[in-house]
């Protein structure tokens, strides 16, 4: 009887298996929380404290890469909603009806939404779910819209109507700061469908491939990938979570040692691209 790893005599293995000292060498790659931001408030000022914080981590170079959380970008250059102004319309006083949350932030919802994919009760919960594509093409719980960690129990924090744009003009105005261009992420944490927790994502992206397609590329036994499509900016944005968490006060994270490509023209290729078209999605 043949073992697990014999083969019957003549018989050619099919498998071309990738000798260990041919493989390419995996940098380790470095997670840094950027400590000392203050609380941010509307209209302060955000590249300034930024640089500074960045100032004492050593070495810092173009190779590293910035992610930020967006309720900074969102406090301090507007995106909010104060409850207290919003009078809620007849869609949204129905909506929240449903789904027992408050009519004037159902109606903050509505505003930052493309259309609703989701509204659902669900048994145990204290409030229903509601899945909205945001104005930005991102598809998520209520828009994006939060309250937690705001310094107003009125004011609701929006994401940007164009994160990527947020993030071009966020690595601009740093690098005139610093001197270089960092590559830089913004996240927000989601939901995601089959799978129970939070996870931070990529909802910005500038100077960085969002996605790396890998096909074509040989596996370890030699045979051509045909769907591998790498979500380099999500898996970023994820690791830096592990750092910032809503109970933390780190609301930034530099990440070294990632491989990535440079040129001018990755900046076009924004965030949205990690959104799949409705003509891909099975589930809207």
């Amino acid at each position: 009887m043949l073992d697990k790893t014999s083969r019957a005599p003549g018989r050619k293995s099919r498998r071309r298996v990738v000798p260990r000292d041919a493989l390419p060498v995996t940098p380790p790659l470095s997670l840094l929380p950027i400590t000392g931001l203050p609380l941010f408030h509307p209209g302060d000022p955000l590249v300034e404290p930024l640089a500074a914080a960045l100032q004492p981590i050593p070495d810092i170079n173009p190779r590293d890469i910035l992610v930020v959380a967006h309720k900074i970008i969102s406090r301090t250059r507007g995106y909010l909603a104060d409850l207290q102004t919003i009078s809620p319309g007849p869609e949204a006083v129905a909506l929240a009806r449903r789904i027992g949350k408050d009519p004037r932030k159902v109606e903050v919802i509505l505003r930052e939404s493309r259309s609703v994919v989701k509204a659902e009760w669900i048994e145990g919960q204290t409030t229903g779910v509601l899945i909205c594509e945001h104005l930005s093409g991102h598809v998520c719980a209520n828009a994006g819209v939060d309250e937690s960690n705001s310094v107003d129990k009125d004011l609701l924090v929006l994401l940007p109507r164009d994160p990527d744009a947020e993030a071009r003009r966020l690595r601009a105005e740093l690098a005139e700061a610093i001197g270089f261009p960092l590559p830089v992420l913004i996240s927000d944490t989601f939901g995601r469908p089959w799978r129970r927790g939070l996870v931070n994502v990529a909802v910005g992206c500038a100077g960085l491939e969002p996605l790396i397609d890998l096909r074509g590329t040989p596996d370890l036994a030699g045979r051509p990938l045909t769907a591998s499509i790498q979500a380099a900016a999500d898996e970023l944005a994820a690791a830096a979570g592990l750092l910032m968490r809503k109970t933390n006060r780190v609301p930034a994270v530099l990440i070294r040692g990632f491989p990535f490509r440079t040129g001018a023209s990755l900046d076009s290729d924004g965030a949205v691209t990690l959104v799949r078209p409705k003509s891909e999605d099975l589930f809207r």
